[in-house]
């Protein structure tokens, strides 16, 4: 197994369905309650591990997922509300390392409670036609709705992966 992508890199069908939209819905739904599940009183030993060498300890990967998931909950607003709006990228190394990311992670926690709470009940109104709305992202280019539900539900299993093999270390 790759440590980089301990559940795979990320595959989206060419033609999304709605059925599979529900099924990540689905997972980012739970997605608070099961991350808390593993970090939920680890002490600052713990959330200092990492998965490897290099990489972001807990409590930065933690952050990290608040921050990513909030960045791509604008994208995602954004492609459907304006035609095919230029998003910028944001430097997720700068991201971890900026002071707030010594915050308990319940702060981003919380976060992430009110963000997937509302990309689930955003995704549970959309039609075919919206999942196909693009957004341009300054360096990867048009991304749709579909493909954005997508990476927000593998994401945060993609890291949730990476805390639980720091934590098996």
């Amino acid at each position: 197994m790759d440590v980089r992508f301990p559940i795979g890199e990320l595959q989206v069908p060419e033609h999304i369905t709605m059925n599979e939209v529900e099924q990540w819905l689905a997972d980012i739904s739970t997605y608070t309650t099961r991350l808390r599940a593993v970090v939920d009183g680890l002490s600052d030993e713990k959330l200092s591990k990492t998965y490897r060498e290099g990489a972001w300890n807990l409590r930065q990967l933690v952050h990290h997922i608040a921050d990513s998931q909030l960045n791509m909950y604008q994208r995602l607003k954004l492609a459907l509300t304006d035609d095919n709006p230029t998003v910028p990228s944001f430097n997720q190394d700068k991201w971890a390392v900026e002071p707030d990311t010594e915050l308990p992670v319940e702060s981003s926690i919380k976060i992430l409670e009110g963000l997937n709470e509302r990309i689930v009940a955003l995704g549970h109104t959309l039609n075919d036609a919206q999942l196909q709305r693009k957004f341009t992202h300054a360096e990867n280019g048009e991304i749709t709705v579909g493909k954005k539900i997508a990476k927000l539900s593998w994401h945060e299993n993609h890291h949730l992966a990476h805390i639980r093999l720091a934590l098996e270390n």
